[in-house]
């Protein structure tokens, strides 16, 4: 099925291997944001994507350069695989001057509009209606772009969600709904929350097309993407996708996941890892081996290791700077 995947959607070695190594960038950058919360060096709080890489480089793959993306405030993985430059991510992490905002957004409000990103959100499902307004725009002014709204399981229960699933729905708007279905909404089992079997069954409500999938294989992840931008380009209006996914640490770096067991846990880890089922794809279908696997993992340890020194070697803001960027 792989194997069909990549030649279907005309996916080259190159492609693949890039794939590969951006999804170890997305995970030790979020480790190396964890270590250096832990050290004091980063402060409020942060929410890491570790275990759920697949998703955002897997649909980020799909999109062309003008297309668009709104985030979560569990988004750098989203920003990486959108293109963004890891330096300025850290750096904002780190409140510095040089970061995406000059330090003065954080974790969960990092944006790069140049790169077709349209901002992390701290509100849950905060993204949605602003990626439906990017898709109006796209559809009245004929700009040709899709945008594609990250959201997680526990958005799909606020008036947002289904306020702009209706709306994108009766104007046909080129956007895609993306649902990273890590199992819990903070500290709430999605099966507690919800009384359907999947949350892409929530689309049929609205005249859409809905699909659940495993989002830990990418191939799955790209296929259903594909088709969700295909369909939207075609003026055929949105798609519903449910990435089934983990996450392995904590909701934020308050929360203890004393609401799951270790044993849950370390299945994720040990048998359903998104980075280690890719690789071993990759070498199954000859298109890398191990030493090459290696040497991707290294070289996106030490794009992090330098994005850190980046980051500590940056100006904070000046004073001086206090009331700039200030809307209110």
């Amino acid at each position: 099925m792989s194997k069909e995947i990549i030649d279907r959607l005309n996916l080259s070695a190159e492609k693949l291997l890039d794939l590969y190594r951006q999804r170890w960038v997305i995970r030790y950058f979020d480790e190396k944001v964890d270590e250096c919360f832990a050290k004091g060096l980063i402060h409020g709080t942060t929410h890491l994507c570790v275990g759920q890489e697949a998703t955002a480089a897997g649909a980020c793959a799909m999109l062309e350069e003008r297309d668009k993306i709104t985030s979560t405030h569990r988004g750098h993985g989203h920003c990486i695989a959108k293109g963004a430059s890891t330096d300025r991510m850290m750096a904002e992490l780190f409140a510095k001057e040089t970061g995406y905002c000059k330090g003065k957004g954080g974790s969960m409000h990092i944006a790069d509009v140049d790169k077709g990103n349209l901002g992390a959100n701290g509100i849950v499902g905060g993204g949605i209606p602003i990626a439906v307004g990017s898709a109006l725009t796209s559809k009245m002014k004929g700009l040709g772009y899709v945008t594609i709204s990250f959201f997680g399981d526990g958005a799909t229960n606020e008036g947002s969600f289904h306020e702009s699933l209706n709306l994108a729905s009766i104007w046909k708007l080129p956007v895609i709904f993306f649902c990273e279905n890590n199992q819990y909404g903070m500290s709430g089992s999605v099966k507690k929350m919800t009384n359907i079997e999947h949350l892409s069954q929530r689309a049929s409500a609205y005249g859409i097309p809905g699909v659940t999938i495993d989002g830990n294989d990418i191939f799955a992840v790209m296929d259903a993407t594909a088709e969700a931008v295909k369909r939207a380009r075609a003026g055929e209006g949105p798609t519903l996708i449910e990435a089934e996914t983990y996450r392995y640490k904590g909701h934020s770096k308050s929360d203890a996941k004393k609401y799951r067991t270790r044993e849950e846990e370390m299945e994720w880890r040990n048998h359903r890892d998104c980075i280690d089922l890719f690789g071993k794809k990759l070498i199954e279908l000859e298109y890398a081996d191990a030493a090459k696997l290696e040497a991707l993992r290294e070289s996106a340890l030490q794009e992090i290791e330098a994005a850190v020194k980046f980051a500590e070697e940056s100006p904070l803001p000046s004073f001086d700077t206090i009331m700039e960027d200030v809307y209110a």
